[in-house]
Order: structure tokens, then sequence, then C-alpha cells
């Protein structure tokens, strides 16, 4: 039987964590900002001299930003991990990683978007929980609402060991509970037939995503369905996705689609949670087990996430 994930220590006060660039470039201005935040928070914060480094699109070099990633988790002095930005480059390091010793310093790591490919890696391939939420040089510099951050900051400290998120609506009714993988629905697709596809079998999955138009959602939970994952899943929870330009006309067919793509799957689903983009984005532990009620329209998360 696979072992549980692992639960990193919580955080307090003085601790120091770092902020990454695993994915696209940065900007200075919001990079500040968002770190501003996180010492805000009583954190002591470790920002490497090459997070600002470009190759291209990306935030430098793949092997640089793995290697980086790498010492962040082998760093003793480092708490947590959090993800500076999204946008695209993750992928490009999963086979560079040694997941192996990460699992030695089971750590806190936040991200969400491109970072989906971390979090469901950390969780399947170096059996750690990893944390879908706000981003340093994106939602903490933009702004978040003030129930999302004492949320993270609850979550992350342990003083939050139970909550609930509820769904706007209940598409397929039922009850469920399993250990929640997913993120961004384009990143968890394009992880199909690659050797870190996600384990789907018995898992709740979350789905979001933003600025896609619905033909190009339904084809992504086509390809889902037509591969076996989400028949394999306990449970379906979707996060409030929103069409290119918060089009209303689209963001019904979104919903459809998604109606349609999991009918007739035997396992409830919810839509609609204020998780992801577009969201308040509260943060998610993944690798915890979760309920769904559908009755109630809520997944409730019963356990902690870290270790106090």
């Amino acid at each position: 039987m696979k072992n549980k994930p692992a639960k990193p220590n919580a955080l307090k006060p003085g601790d120091t964590v770092a902020v990454v660039a695993s994915a696209a470039a940065i900007e200075r201005a919001h990079l500040e900002r968002g770190v501003n935040v996180l010492a805000s928070m009583g954190f002591r914060v470790k920002v490497s001299e090459r997070v600002l480094a470009r190759s291209g699109i990306l935030a430098g070099d793949d092997r640089e930003r793995a290697s980086e990633l790498q010492e962040y988790f082998a760093d003793p002095e480092v708490k947590a991990i959090f993800s500076a930005r999204g946008g695209y480059g993750c992928g490009r390091l999963l086979p560079l990683l040694d997941f192996k010793a990460m699992a030695n310093a089971p750590k806190i790591f936040v991200g969400f978007s491109d970072a989906t490919f971390l979090l469901n890696a950390l969780v399947d391939f170096a059996g750690m929980m990893s944390f879908h939420g706000p981003m340093v040089a994106m939602d903490f510099a933009k702004g978040l609402s003030p129930r999302s951050f004492e949320h993270l900051q609850g979550l992350l400290s342990g003083k939050i060991d139970s909550f609930e998120l509820e769904a706007r609506e209940t598409m397929h009714p039922g009850n469920a509970q399993g250990e929640v993988i997913g993120g961004c629905l384009s990143v968890v697709v394009a992880m199909i037939g690659t050797p870190f596809e996600p384990r789907f079998d018995g898992r709740i999955l979350f789905l979001e995503d933003t600025g896609e138009k619905a033909y190009r959602i339904d084809r992504m939970l086509v390809q889902l369905r037509q591969s076996g994952a989400l028949g394999r899943a306990a449970g379906i929870v979707f996060g409030a996705i929103r069409a290119i330009d918060g089009n209303e006309q689209e963001t019904q067919l979104i919903a459809r689609f998604a109606a349609e793509q999991t009918a007739g799957l035997g396992c409830p689903v919810l839509y609609g949670i204020e998780a992801g983009h577009g969201t308040e984005n509260f943060t998610i532990p993944f690798g915890v087990v979760a309920r769904i009620d559908s009755g109630a329209r809520r997944i409730i998360f019963s356990e902690p996430a870290v270790t106090r």
C-alpha cells in the first residue's frame, strides 16, 4: 500500500522562506512587492541572485532553475519555498530534479498555474504534500483578499487544521473521499502520457484554468476522459473556470462542457470553488485526504496539512 505523503513542518515567525523562479521571467517591481508581503508576514526571505535572470521568455536556463529549486530543498535554513510566478517552464525541469533527495527534506512548496507540474510531482515522486496557492510576483504583488491571506497564513502555520470550500453548484451528486491532486487543467493534460503523469486512481481531482475558449476546455476534458483519468478519480472538483475576457456566454458553455464530460462517471462533481485563476485563490493542500459532500456543495478538509 502506498504511504501517505509526508507533511512538512509548520511555519512560524522568524523562519526563512525562499522565492524560486521556476517558470517564466519575472519583473523586478512585481517581485519586490510580493517579497515585501512575505516579509510583512514575519518571515526572513531568501531570494537568489539569479531570480531575475532571463533566457527568452523563461527565468533563466533550465538547469539553473532546476538546480536552484534543488538547492532550496536541501538548504536546512529554508523552511518553505514560494513560487514567484507561473506562465511557462516548470515542466521542463521535471527530468532534471532529484525527487528522492527532495523526499529527505519535506518542505512547504506553494504555487499554482504552471507550478502544477511541480505540485503533483512532489506528491507522487517526492512523497510530500504540496500547496496549490498564491504566488509571490503575481497574487502577493497584486494583493490577496483578506480571507485568502488569512487562510494561507493559518494553513501554513498549522493554526487551521480543517476547513471547507463551497462550490457554486453540484454537477453530479454523490460523496467521495481521497487525496487531492490536480491544478491547472491545461498542465494536467500536458502531463498525460509522460513519466510524470499524476496518479488519478481513487483521488479527488481538482481542475481550474483561465483565459481559454470553451472549445479548448472541452477538448482538454475529452482527452482526460478518453485517457481514463477522469474515470479513475473518486471525485472531481472544478474551480471557477473563466473564459477569455470573462465572456459570460463562453463561461456558461465551459460549465456545460464540464458537466457533459464528467457525466456517467459514477463520481460526485462540484463546480465553482474559490481556488485558482480568477478567484480569491484559497490555498489547497495536495496529497491531503479530503471529502466531497455534494449535498452541501462542499469539499471538506478535516486534517492539518503541516506538522506543528
